[in-house]
């Protein structure tokens, strides 16, 4: 039987699907597990994927996978029902019920060859150890370069750097139309290459994006700040995961999405009356010495 299970969203979101694929194989074991993403890459020599498509090339599925054979098709998306919307459970139990699969606690993998992991090494060669960051998230169409709902202000970002400069090589994954920080290196490679730079990292430091899913994957404890979203539906025990200081003006709770905010927000929206109000700087600090 063919299962064609389709990912919409992002690099994220794709990283996250890597554990439902285990959880459709343990239920439809001799199952033809095709997935579409616009993210191939993240399922590049994973055991439960017998074909990945970019999502653009989804036109051949029909006559290939689905005319005149047997076929199952996940493509539902669990962000659009009540479990998420209210926030009630792990998005990994939304989307597994929504397929009618059983969550036995899988969790986001990678598999990365040994080609690529020496090749990788030599291009992150440093004098002092590393400490990865990534501090602003979305995708490239974001319009503003400080998102409120997601990035740390520049703020907390310029007082941890001062922390920890001295001792670590700071490297920061980043887009090149994001901030720039000084007393850092610029991550701009592709995810693969990041997931090489998280392995031989000694300290990590990240907000609700790719990253701390591909950290995850590679079984790496992290830090990980969060002011909209919440690691009840998108985080990780392995993770510290540190919760932003309370609203100190009230929201106005005004998008038409059902939720109280959207992914991405303009700063006009913020209901914090200063970007130093946002965290307790000390706190994230605290908690990265203690990794």
């Amino acid at each position: 039987m063919n299962i064609i299970f389709a990912i919409d969203g992002g690099l994220g979101k794709s990283i996250m699907a890597t554990a439902v694929v285990q959880a459709i194989k343990k239920k439809y074991k001799k199952s033809n597990l095709i997935v579409v993403t616009a993210y191939p890459d993240v399922f590049l020599h994973n055991p439960y994927v017998n074909r990945c498509l970019k999502g653009d090339n989804g036109n051949r599925l029909y006559k290939e996978y689905i005319k005149d054979q047997k076929c199952k098709i996940f493509v539902a998306n669990p962000y659009h029902t009540d479990d998420f919307l209210q926030n009630k459970k792990h998005l990994f139990y939304i989307w597994c019920e929504l397929y009618g699969l059983k969550y036995n606690n899988e969790v986001p993998q990678i598999f990365l060859t040994q080609s690529e992991i020496d090749y990788y090494k030599s291009v992150y060669k440093v004098d002092k150890p590393i400490f990865a960051i990534q501090t602003h998230g979305g995708g490239g169409e974001q319009a503003q370069r400080y998102n409120w709902a997601r990035d740390l202000p520049n703020s907390t970002i310029e007082n941890i750097i001062n922390q920890f400069k001295e001792e670590y090589t700071i490297c920061h994954i980043k887009r090149k139309d994001q901030p720039t920080f000084a007393n850092t290196l610029q991550a701009l490679d592709g995810f693969r290459s990041i997931a090489v730079l998280l392995a031989i990292s000694k300290k990590r430091l990240f907000i609700d994006s790719f990253a701390q899913h591909l950290s995850t994957a590679l079984n790496l404890p992290a830090v990980v700040c969060w002011v909209t979203t919440s690691p009840h539906c998108f985080g990780y025990e392995l993770h510290k995961n540190i919760i932003s200081n309370q609203f100190n003006i009230n929201p106005l709770y005004e998008h038409p999405n059902y939720q109280p905010f959207l992914l991405t927000e303009d700063i006009k929206t913020m209901p914090y009356k200063n970007l130093d109000d946002v965290y307790d700087d000390e706190t994230i600090i605290k908690n990265i010495l203690s990794l």
